[in-house]
């Protein structure tokens, strides 16, 4: 079996930016980057639908370390994609990224200290297996086989196409076609005005409504920086600027909701007049960011309303019908295309089963340190971004303190470190306090969160930028173990109490 210092799981944004800093960070170490499909980007590579886009501006969705030189500030998937593949060219990566790598699941040895990792190869699905002594784990939050198909009644009566965004067809010609969304979600809000340019008429179907927010697709004080200052400089002001900036208007949203929900509502009557439904179609029932605001770049969405290309109508689905939607109220929605942005199917690590000594972990049962770890599983981080704010945000520190820490063992000598839950004032929480149906479809599999740090979620990137890149590692939760000996009698690793 192939042995790796670190093993990387997932070629994306996250496992680019993993395979980045630990070249910085951790010189000499020998990694590999195991990738279940046949090219860089995950998300921005996997989808393909019409007008796929960021939902964050890309001067905090970029990589701390690699400036965005585009003008737009709001990339589409494309611009992204090449962002993420330039980043791995550039610092020599893909040589060590291992392709059509799916991997299964991942077994702990304490008595070797360290991982066994199998992977299925290609479509036969050849079972190949490499040890690991850290497994670092980027590979998303969704599953890439299904998204999220709710049942419709007489979905099979529909003599239309029906699609679904994750698995959209390269060939699918919509043009002057009559198209019905369902959802109202960042990928229902990105695919309307994306389709109305060419489609007759593009119809968003709603259960209910979303907070949508215009922004400018080009940050114009960000261009204008570009300009006249360094190209590190320049992103780096930019970056905390918008930083900062969605901190307070978070903290804001938080502290007095239906003072931001007055706002923003009235930001979308200026967008679409005084004669528009408003309250049925725009108003949510929910708090700002009690689930994720939409993003709409130069009020796209709005424009498309406005001119008559697209429209949207708040009501349950009672069946399909052969020419299209029959609606709870009564009314009929005409469809030639039907696309179902119903959601994704969230999985945890990939859907990798973990065993520690062959004991199969549920880690919906336990908790997470510090939003990255697993309690009781010793070696193992994931990548996990902010719901409140860019993903790469989050990513990027955990990066930097996951090479911390194995630094920090190699120094001290020690093998495995291992989250332990020894406070029995830690009250266990909902790992996400999110309310939209993907996460809530999913709270059984995610770990939880704890009432007090280091098991608490802070959702803050200054908070955590403090604990991550300057806190205390030997903090009396993580337990860290020396290497065994490898005598047949060798006894369990040496337990090395906090210092």
């Amino acid at each position: 079996m192939e042995h790796f210092d670190v093993l990387i799981v997932g070629a994306g944004l996250s496992g680019i930016g993993a395979a980045w800093h630990l070249q910085q960070d951790c010189p000499g170490k020998r990694y590999a980057i195991l990738e279940g499909r046949d090219a860089i980007g995950g998300t921005w590579d996997l989808f393909r639908y019409p007008g796929i886009r960021s939902d964050s501006d890309m001067y905090t969705l970029g990589y701390a370390f690699r400036p965005w030189r585009e003008a737009k500030a709001i990339a589409d998937g494309p611009s992204i994609r090449k962002y993420v593949r330039d980043t791995a060219r550039e610092a020599d990566i893909e040589k060590n990224i291992r392709f059509h790598h799916l991997v299964k699941r991942a077994n702990w040895s304490s008595a070797d200290a360290q991982w066994t990792v199998e992977a299925e190869v290609g479509p036969e699905k050849r079972v190949v297996k490499f040890t690991c002594n850290f497994l670092f784990m980027c590979s998303g939050y969704y599953s890439y086989e299904s998204g999220h198909n709710p049942e419709f009644a007489g979905r099979e009566s529909f003599q239309g196409k029906i699609v679904h965004p994750q698995f959209w067809p390269e060939d699918l010609d919509y043009r002057g076609k009559k198209v019905v969304v369902i959802g109202s979600g960042a990928t229902a809000v990105t695919l309307v005005p994306a389709m109305a340019k060419e489609a007759a008429h593009v119809t968003m179907l709603q259960r209910s409504p979303t907070y949508v927010v215009s922004r400018p697709g080009e940050d114009a004080f960000a261009n204008w920086l570009k300009r006249h200052l360094p190209a590190m400089l320049a992103y780096q002001i930019v970056r905390w600027r918008n930083v900062l900036m969605g901190m307070f208007f978070f903290r804001l949203a938080r502290k007095k909701p239906e003072k931001v929900k007055q706002q923003l509502i009235h930001l979308v009557r200026q967008e679409l007049g005084p004669d528009y439904d408003v309250k049925s179609h725009f108003t949510p029932r929910y708090n700002p960011w009690d689930q994720r605001l939409c993003l709409v770049p130069d009020s796209d969405m709005f424009a498309s309303i406005r001119e008559g290309r697209a429209s949207v109508v708040t009501d349950t689905i009672d069946s399909f019908t052969p020419e299209g939607i029959k609606l709870a109220s009564g009314k009929t929605l005409d469809a030639d295309i039907i696309v179902t942005a119903t959601g994704l199917k969230l999985i945890l690590l990939g859907g990798m089963q973990v065993s520690v000594d062959g004991e199969v972990k549920d880690l919906g049962k336990g908790m997470s340190y510090k939003g990255m770890m697993y309690q009781d599983v010793p070696n193992l981080a994931s990548a996990f971004g902010y719901t409140n704010a860019s993903w790469t945000l989050k990513c990027d520190l955990t990066c930097e303190y996951v090479n911390r820490l194995i630094n920090y063992m190699d120094k001290r000598g020690f093998a495995a470190c291992t989250p332990r839950l020894n406070d029995p004032d830690v009250k266990p929480l909902p790992w996400l306090d999110f309310s939209s149906g993907y996460v809530q479809r999913a709270l059984d599999i995610l770990p939880k969160q704890g009432s007090k740090k280091p098991w608490k979620l802070y959702q803050n990137y200054a908070l955590d930028m403090m604990a991550l890149r300057m806190g205390k590692l030997n903090d009396g939760t993580m337990e860290f173990t020396k290497r065994p000996a490898k005598a047949a009698n060798a006894s369990a690793p040496e337990l090395i109490a906090a210092e």
